[in-house]
């Protein structure tokens, strides 16, 4: 496995050694001690998540105000486009955001830290995407940046309108959003 630094240091793309031939592939899509040589992050990650979706669903901008979560995403079928934020305000890349289109033919991950808003849109007709996560959900400290928001200025490569949920429609604007110290 090797890492590919993004336009934000502290989001890697980690990119597995797959092994394939006429039956199929292989690879090892986690490994603990390799994680941490390549992140330097040696995190516990303590649930993974799975969700399907159609073609122009937009999920995000998530992130939780406490308990925040680090994220390893990948997809395992179709393809999306990953988006991160940064929340720091301390951070040299604050109001930046970095966007990805992961696919499950290339078998890419993205290592989002702790600090983060994340989203994706769905490109294929449909797509699986899971995601492992270093704490628990906690609803009551979720919070949710609008997808379309001016200050960040996120190109999601639409083509026409999201599908978005009820509480991602409601989502605040970064001006009025809690962020991280």
């Amino acid at each position: 496995m090797k890492a590919i630094p993004t336009a934000i240091p502290d989001v890697l793309i980690l990119e597995p050694r797959v092994f394939g031939d006429d039956r199929g592939f292989f690879f090892e899509s986690y490994n603990r001690r390799k994680f941490a040589e390549l992140t330097g992050n040696d995190v516990d990650f303590v649930q993974d998540n799975h969700s399907r979706s159609v073609k122009g669903v937009l999920r995000g901008l998530h992130y939780q105000i406490q308990h925040p979560q680090g994220k390893l995403v990948r997809v395992v079928q179709g393809a999306v486009l990953d988006v991160v934020a940064d929340l720091r305000k301390s951070s040299a890349t604050f109001g930046q955001s970095v966007s990805l289109e992961l696919t499950a033919e290339s078998k890419r991950m993205l290592w989002i830290p702790e600090g983060f808003a994340h989203g994706f849109v769905v490109l294929s007709d449909t797509a699986e995407f899971l995601y492992k996560t270093t704490d628990y959900w906690y609803p009551e400290h979720e919070r949710c940046i609008r997808w379309n928001d001016p200050t960040l200025k996120i190109d999601w490569q639409l083509q026409a309108a999201p599908a978005l949920s009820a509480k991602d429609a409601q989502g605040k604007s970064f001006d009025e959003a809690e962020l991280f110290a």
